[in-house]
């Protein structure tokens, strides 16, 4: 895989940074103090494939919507959990906005090319502007063609790196 001119954006809420209760919710991250929130687990299998990602591509970049406090806290938890060096996606390359749809504006600014998020709404937003969409995580319903359903880290990587095959296909 050619890595000249691909960028990958990443959100981080439920595709790194995991909900604790099912079905995905983020209690103890957004309201608990702050070793609950450090202790809040990864999503997994995200470090483990990020850290193989990162060699096919240019640059990564976390782009996250929230607010001020959030921030923070993701910040946190990145550090806490040695994210940087565990995937090697450089310590600076987070950016944040107040709007899901302002994903877009930086993903024009950084040329990224390839995105992982979990909310149809985002994806919605890149069109035009990131050729290859991958909708994270478990959906309540089908993923319309224009982006890629890849329920687990395993088949982003998949779909990623073998962009032909369906993700568990020999």
């Amino acid at each position: 895989m050619n890595t000249q001119g691909m960028r990958l954006g990443v959100d981080i809420g439920r595709v790194i940074i995991g909900g604790d209760a099912p079905g995905g919710g983020d209690t103890r991250f957004f309201s608990g103090d702050t070793a609950r929130m450090l202790a809040t687990p990864a999503v997994p299998g995200a470090f483990g494939a990020l850290s193989r990602l990162v060699p096919h591509f240019e640059q990564v970049w976390l782009i996250s919507k929230c607010g001020e406090r959030v921030q923070r806290r993701s910040r946190q938890w990145l550090d806490h959990h040695d994210f940087s060096a565990r995937t090697g996606i450089p310590r600076d390359n987070v950016r944040f906005c107040l709007a899901r749809p302002d994903k877009a504006v930086h993903c024009a600014e950084l040329g990224i090319t390839h995105f992982v998020d979990d909310r149809l709404d985002v994806h919605r937003a890149l069109r035009g502007v990131v050729s290859h969409r991958y909708l994270f995580g478990p959906q309540s319903g089908p993923a319309p063609g224009w982006v890629r359903h890849t329920p687990t880290w395993t088949a982003v990587e998949a779909a990623i790196v073998s962009p032909g095959r369906a993700p568990g296909s020999p």
